[in-house]
């Protein structure tokens, strides 16, 4: 199985898995999958993560994070640059998400990471996707 989009895929898993109020959720990994997993527990929106693997495949175990009523942390994830329509930005052109609520994630050349720690470092790069 192929996919052509395995950013889209994750985000979709972790969506699904946050509505039917999963604890965890398995996505295949890489290491694209483990920076995004990284950068989701530095800002707070899963509890953990951990790279496993099952029958041969590797994989990567996300821990989702709920309230103390049981509301999801997470309310969405938007794939923003998608195969078909790559969006980059330079470092000055860096949206900010809900006002500050939310954050978007890069791939810079400095590596992958939020659209605050790119605009710190002064860095563009391919806008992957908004989460909030």
């Amino acid at each position: 199985m192929s996919l052509t989009d395995p950013v889209a895929d994750f985000l979709a898993r972790i969506r699904n898995a946050v509505h039917a109020k999963h604890q965890k959720v398995d996505v295949p990994a890489s290491k694209l999958k483990l920076e995004l997993a990284r950068i989701l527990k530095e800002e707070g929106y899963i509890a953990n993560y951990k790279a496993t693997e099952e029958q041969g495949h590797k994989l990567v175990r996300v821990y989702l994070k709920y309230g103390p009523d049981e509301e999801a942390i997470i309310s969405n994830l938007a794939r923003v640059s998608r195969p078909g329509c790559r969006v980059y930005v330079g470092r000055n052109q860096i949206p900010r998400v809900l006002g500050g609520m939310g954050i978007n994630i890069l791939t810079t050349p400095k590596g992958v990471m939020t659209g605050r720690q790119a605009r710190k470092e002064g860095v563009g790069g391919e806008l992957l996707c908004e989460i909030w």
